[in-house]
């Protein structure tokens, strides 16, 4: 039988003893979702074959990567394409835990018609230890979320759900850092699908963790890698689309459109040119007019690099 939805991710290396034990955490819960549930891990972090083994996992190795040797974001798409037989695909980074509302919720999505992109909030948790998944794993972790955890600002995004032939040939985008993920709201709202937040359908617990996995122990979006994201995807104004630009929503497991007030109005105005006339010119001029003084800061900082490129060449 084929699966409803395969999940798939490209975890960290497993050496730090704390991310190896949220990530068995998350892909535990992935597992515990039954039989509407494929999981595929992609990549080949220390650590990583070992824990897909112990898990039963289903592990892709040959990952492509950039010049750092970053997993590219446009291969693990393809990657799940290729090896996955599920109507729908998701990808949901690997210290996210996932609750039996995932599928519903992703059911949901399907049922209101193709294409889309269906993204949420996160609640953050502080997860130390292993989680056991019996027979009341999902209300337990539930109750655990809404008494021990934090709704995130929706300034970020942890999951999307999509159909298998959405974001075909998207950017060589590095993956764990910034910009990737805003990017794929622009791009679903500029193809005309339904952008859904799902946050109060869909309940998803990120385990906190440190950046020590990171260059430096930097966050991401400190990276130079972060620095080409948000080139290849168009500028900061495309970086900017976060889940407040979603035009949809999922309720009770019902699809409605997002309600206008004042502020999502102006919001629409600033992105009319990207999202409808598709135009990244007219998008920058747009976030000039709407955000003059971080539009000039922009410009500088853009000045300021052209100028060390062209000292460090000569």
């Amino acid at each position: 039988m084929t699966a409803l939805i395969t999940i798939f991710s490209a975890p960290k290396p497993f050496t730090n003893p704390h991310i190896a034990a949220i990530q068995r955490n998350a892909i535990r819960s992935w597992l515990a979702l039954g039989d509407d549930v494929d999981v595929l891990l992609l990549g080949d972090e220390a650590g990583l074959p070992e824990a897909a083994a112990e898990l039963n996992v289903r592990l892709i190795r040959e990952v492509k990567r950039n010049a750092q040797g970053t997993p590219l974001v446009s291969s693990l798409f393809e990657l799940a394409r290729q090896h996955s037989q599920s109507p729908l695909l998701a990808y949901v980074n690997a210290d996210i835990l996932l609750l039996p509302d995932f599928v519903s919720g992703a059911r949901a999505l399907q049922a209101g018609g193709l294409p889309f992109l269906g993204v949420g909030q996160r609640w953050d948790l502080e997860v130390t230890e292993a989680i056991e998944f019996g027979e009341d794993w999902a209300a337990e972790l539930g109750r655990r979320m809404q008494t021990q955890g934090r709704l995130h600002p929706p300034a970020g995004s942890d999951y999307f759900i999509f159909p298998r032939e959405c974001f075909a040939g998207m950017p060589e985008f590095a993956i764990g850092r910034a910009g990737w993920d805003n990017w794929m709201i622009y791009w679903a709202r500029r193809e005309g699908w339904r952008v859904v937040d799902c946050t109060a359908d869909i309940h998803i617990a990120h385990q906190n963790h440190d950046y020590s996995h990171l260059p430096g122990g930097q966050p991401h979006y400190k990276l130079p890698e972060t620095d080409v994201n948000v080139r290849l995807a168009g500028g900061r104004m495309v970086t900017r689309f976060m889940l407040p630009d979603c035009n949809w929503r999922l309720v009770g497991g019902r699809l409605t459109s997002v309600p206008f007030g004042w502020q999502r109005f102006w919001r629409e105005v600033e992105i009319f040119p990207l999202v409808v006339l598709r135009s990244l010119l007219l998008g920058r001029i747009s976030h000039a007019v709407f955000h003059p003084v971080r539009a000039y800061g922009e410009a500088r900082a853009w000045l300021s690099r052209q100028r060390r490129k062209m000292r460090s060449g000569r």
